[in-house]
């Protein structure tokens, strides 16, 4: 399969800090398709929950199902434009582990994310949850 052109552009800033791992900002010219994931939980095909205790392996689970998520709506990775990765821990470090993960997953296109702790997820055992956006533009989906 031929990789489409990306639908997303993303913005850099020389003013802001270089050592970040995500882009600041993302823009997509309209008319565009929009996508609005549910949070993708650490859920097997039978709705139990995955890796307890582990935040890695958690966010790998979550993860997968967000690409299945994204499939079903015909978009892949490459048409986030945003991420909001929560993590149950107040940990630094636990959120990091998490982080890696949702990173090595989206690979070159480091669409803008927001990275928080909670207090608790909704599923028995859960500790990783990752919510996107994603758009289409008309050229792609007419071409």
């Amino acid at each position: 399969m031929i990789d489409p052109a990306p639908s997303v552009r993303l913005v850099r800033n020389a003013d802001l800090a270089q050592t970040v791992d995500y882009a600041y900002a993302a823009v997509a010219e309209a008319p565009v398709r929009a996508i609005w994931t549910a949070g993708a939980c650490p859920l097997d095909a039978s709705g139990a929950t995955v890796a307890a205790g582990d935040f890695a392996g958690q966010a790998r689970q979550v993860m997968s199902n967000l690409v299945a998520a994204l499939e079903s709506a015909n978009a892949t990775l490459r048409d986030v434009v945003k991420t909001t990765v929560y993590v149950a821990s107040s940990r630094r470090e636990d959120l990091v582990a998490a982080w890696d993960v949702v990173r090595e997953h989206m690979g070159e296109h480091d669409a803008p994310s927001t990275l928080l702790g909670v207090a608790a997820l909704g599923y028995d055992d859960q500790l990783v949850e990752v919510e996107a956006v994603a758009v289409i533009i008309e050229e792609r989906l007419n071409g």
